[in-house]
């Protein structure tokens, strides 16, 4: 038995908190080595390959990229760096174990500007207990205000703090090694690195990401295998084809793999069964092409395996030795979806409105997702579907609306806990800042929410850093709120922090809710009328049913109004005939912000063409008698 190393090799993984430049990084990386072909039509954040990812600019599946590095740092020869780019929101938190679990090195960046955040420490932990070692590269340099040797300290506090946290459970942990990080300097938008410390809000000096890679050709180990042990390949994601169907994507720790080779494939519920690879793909750049074989420390697809899911094995037949399986976070947040039921279901054309559908559909994102669960409910038309947070369940949803689905979503519940007869809920570590003139403003509105604060700095800049633990509860339909009441500038980031005994109620909306009472036509004589009321969701013309929410109530209770009331037209002239009626223009809610408005008795039908909010119980009468039950019902810890 011989250890033998793959030094043409390199795995390694990009970390961050949402928005510190990742995507942005490694699209730098992939032009500096020629990735690209010079008539490759290609744009900006190449890794966002989704519309949505596009679209809201942020990374929701992890994806690797292969970059073929031949610089000053290679030795003369040709280096094959696989990059994982992750994402950087705690709700895909899964991805980011995911990812972990198959490089041998993690990049670490921050933002020299905002500094460590809670995903930051989520993230690190996370390499700090598979003991891979880490590269500091602090981004942004350029920003105006940026203040990079306090961006240091606070990495370094936050290694040590980490560290100690750790001792207990990872007792061989290298201390030494993680307080003597190495340290890069960079602006991933202008592509330059450097390992010397530029002047705050200054490019660093060099012209390109040759330190970076140096960095990495040094700190970060070259795959280890042993050239003995037979055959042993982790799934860690599942990608598909148009043409070969599902791919497995792999790291081969041990051993080689062949197209066309018999392996033994080891379920998760531990049993085995010899399948044959019938393609074998090796990523360039963004393209996959295929290939003979591969070898250990590659990351390859695999084609040929029908049902195989993420944390199973490929092993050799004659020598089966399985991989753990991956753990994941469990999740905290869950939300109903069920086919649509409301009056106007089935109205688009090629809409998939079944229950089978949509069931095979959630079956279906349990297969790529290990970070959601979905589990039955008394109804055989809907599921409760678990997730990490709030953002994961709605980019579910919006996701199937644009395949075609037609749905009904309930409100965002927490998946609680009874421990010792007491009910616990999940809790959040929320850290924002904000201007220093709106800080009453948040600390009523955390209040409100049932958060504690537990710290806050003033900076130099006139921002305030304040960091709350909050119920889980309190942060659904936080985010509006949040930046309306920071006029947008505030940053919010929050992750978990595990579960506590419930905080009792939460009232995060005090206006009701306005209810159409009948089917119709919205009219514009209708709203005029009632404009004084609250505020309309609602255009004219278009078409309601009774029981739907068309508008927020400006008083606390719910109002039920007839918003199809036609004007009564006579042949006698009034004086006043002539006067313009202003129409004040009705506001327009994306799914988030309708998830958010939701209460509790209420519920948001999704269609391809539609987003409506309606109560979960159409009937005024049956509404009325559920609410007095409520009312009664008393604390759930009695």
């Amino acid at each position: 038995m011989a250890q033998a190393t793959r030094d043409d090799l390199r795995n390694v993984a990009i970390v961050a908190h949402v928005d510190h430049g990742k995507t942005t990084l490694v699209d730098a990386m992939l032009r500096q080595t020629g990735s690209f072909s010079d008539h490759a039509n290609v744009g900006e954040r190449v890794m966002d390959s989704g519309d949505l990812e596009r679209e809201k600019g942020i990374t929701i599946l992890a994806k690797n990229t292969a970059i073929a590095y031949k610089g000053e740092h290679s030795g003369g020869k040709e280096i094959t760096i696989n990059v994982i780019d992750t994402p950087g929101h705690a709700d895909f938190g899964g991805e980011v174990e995911r990812g972990l679990s198959m490089v041998d090195g993690v990049v670490l960046l921050v933002d020299a500007s905002e500094g460590p955040l809670p995903q930051t420490r989520f993230v690190l932990r996370k390499a700090l207990e598979a003991k891979l070692p880490v590269i500091l590269l602090v981004n942004k340099t350029d920003r105006a205000d940026a203040r990079i040797d306090e961006v240091v300290e606070e990495t370094h506090d936050l290694l040590l703090g980490l560290a100690s946290d750790l001792h207990d459970d990872v007792p061989d942990l290298d201390i030494d090694g993680i307080l003597e990080l190495p340290i890069i300097y960079a602006s991933g938008r202008a592509g330059i690195a450097s390992l010397v410390k530029p002047a705050d809000g200054t490019l660093p000096e060099g012209e390109n990401l040759e330190p970076l890679f140096g960095a990495i050709m040094k700190y970060i180990p070259a795959p280890t295998f042993d050239d003995e042990a037979p055959l042993q390949a982790h799934v860690t994601n599942l990608d598909a084809s148009p043409f070969l169907g599902r791919l497995a994507l792999l790291r081969i720790f041990n051993g080689k793999l062949k197209k066309g080779q018999q392996v033994a494939w080891v379920r998760q519920d531990g049993t085995t069964q010899n399948v044959k690879i019938t393609e074998l793909l090796k990523t360039k750049a963004l393209e996959r092409f295929p290939t003979e074989e591969a070898n250990p420390g590659d990351i390859v697809a695999v084609a040929g395996i029908e049902d195989i899911t993420i944390g199973e094995t490929l092993a050799d037949p004659n020598d089966v030795r399985p991989l753990p399986m991956i753990k994941v976070d469990d999740p905290a947040i869950s939300m109903t979806i069920g086919i649509n039921t409301s009056p106007m279901a089935g109205r688009v054309k090629g809409a998939k409105v079944t229950a089978r559908l949509v069931k095979d559909r959630l079956d279906k994102e349990l297969i790529g997702n290990v970070s959601i669960k979905v589990l039955p409910t008394e109804r055989p038309d809907a599921w409760e579907v678990q997730g990490r947070g709030e953002l994961a369940l709605a980019i579910l949803v919006e996701q199937m609306r644009r395949e075609g689905y037609e749905l009904t979503v309930g409100k965002p519940q927490v998946v609680t806990k009874r421990v010792d007869g007491k009910l616990h809920e999940p809790y959040e570590d929320l850290t924002i800042d904000v201007p220093e003139e709106f800080l009453g403003a948040m600390t009523q509105l955390l209040a409100a929410r049932k958060g504690q604060m537990k710290n806050m700095v003033a900076n130099a800049t006139g921002w305030t850093r304040m960091e709350f633990r909050v119920p889980s509860r309190g942060l659904i339909g936080f985010r509006t709120e949040f930046l309306t009441q920071t006029k947008g500038t505030g940053i919010a980031n929050a992750i978990s922090a595990g579960y506590d005994v419930w905080a009792g109620e939460i009232t995060t909306r005090n206006n009701g809710s306005l209810i159409a009472d009948r089917a119709g036509v919205v009219t514009p004589f209708a709203m005029i009328g009632l404009q004084e009321r609250g505020s309309f969701f609602v255009q004219p013309t278009s078409e309601v049913y009774a029981g739907m929410v068309i508008g927020e109530n400006s008083r606390a209770d719910d109002m039920e109004v007839n918003i199809t009331k036609e004007k009564k037209l006579t042949n006698m002239r009034a004086a006043s005939s002539d006067e313009f009626q202003s129409l004040t223009p009705p506001r327009t809610l994306s799914l988030e912000e309708c998830l958010e408005f939701a209460r509790e008795d209420e519920c948001v039908e999704v269609t391809p063409e539609a987003t409506r909010i309606r109560k979960v119980e159409l009937d005024p009468n049956v509404r009325a008698r559920l609410a007095s039950q409520r009312k009664n019902a008393s604390d759930p810890n009695k």
